[in-house]
């Protein structure tokens, strides 16, 4: 398989926790140390981890950054870190916090300025623009509110400013387990061919995986699934 795999593990409270379609009412806490989560993803043969600070997202700044440079410091995982990145402060925190890339939301939709400014001065390679959609409109502030913007018009505005990495999460699938959108990231790829896509929201299973590898999209991200006992790494790794 193609395809890179980034486990997920988002935070609350210093916990390793999952929300169905992200609703903070409807949490699960999975492990108390996210640092043990990710050495076992690391023992498992991942290299990348997804991690997203969902007090930070809640709060519009980082909140779990001591988490962040636990996790850094544990492993040599490259660690992306997303939720609550608003201003200069939050990404210096979180690259100080051993981050090898950010993932930006709302700011993108927000402030663009300060997206921009963020994209010159970090570099394309260190951000990752997160485009997370519900009805075909990008949604913010931990999903809490759906923003005026249309995803494909969105995407197109910053792969031509020279966004190379872009994560979307199709929120209705979420934490369902239902199985990804596969036919809006297809539609994605095909409009930007040049980008590193990573799809998150709904894998349920080693199939849906390996649905996304044959359909030619660069990464995904999992988290409920692993949780769930419903997909096998040493499986998809063989």
């Amino acid at each position: 398989m193609k395809i890179e795999l980034i486990p997920a593990i988002d935070i609350i409270g210093g916990k390793c926790v999952r929300l169905t379609r992200g609703d903070y009412d409807k949490k699960t806490v999975y492990n108390d140390d996210p640092v043990a989560q990710a050495k076992e993803f690391e023992r498992l043969g991942m290299e990348r981890l997804h991690v997203v600070d969902l007090d930070g997202a809640k709060a519009k700044h980082v909140v779990n950054s001591d988490v962040l440079r636990g996790i850094t410091t544990a492993t040599n995982l490259k660690v992306d870190f997303g939720g609550g990145i608003k201003s200069d402060e939050d990404i210096e925190k979180a690259f100080a916090a051993g981050a090898s890339l950010v993932t930006i939301g709302s700011v993108a939709v927000s402030q663009p300025d300060t997206f921009i400014k963020w994209l010159s001065q970090y570099g394309a390679d260190k951000i990752i623009l997160g485009a997370d959609t519900r009805n075909g409109f990008v949604s913010i502030n931990g999903w809490r509110e759906d923003s005026r913007e249309e995803l494909l018009p969105f995407l197109s505005k910053y792969v031509k400013m020279g966004v190379k990495n872009v994560l979307c999460t199709e929120i209705s699938r979420d934490g369902t387990l239902t199985g990804p959108s596969t036919e809006l990231y297809r539609k994605i790829m095909d409009a930007f061919p040049g980008i590193h896509l990573i799809a998150s929201g709904g894998v349920g299973s080693c199939e849906d995986i390996i649905e996304l590898d044959h359909a030619g999209i660069p990464a995904v991200v999992f988290g409920k699934a692993w949780y769930e006992g419903k997909i096998n790494l040493e499986r998809l790794k063989a």
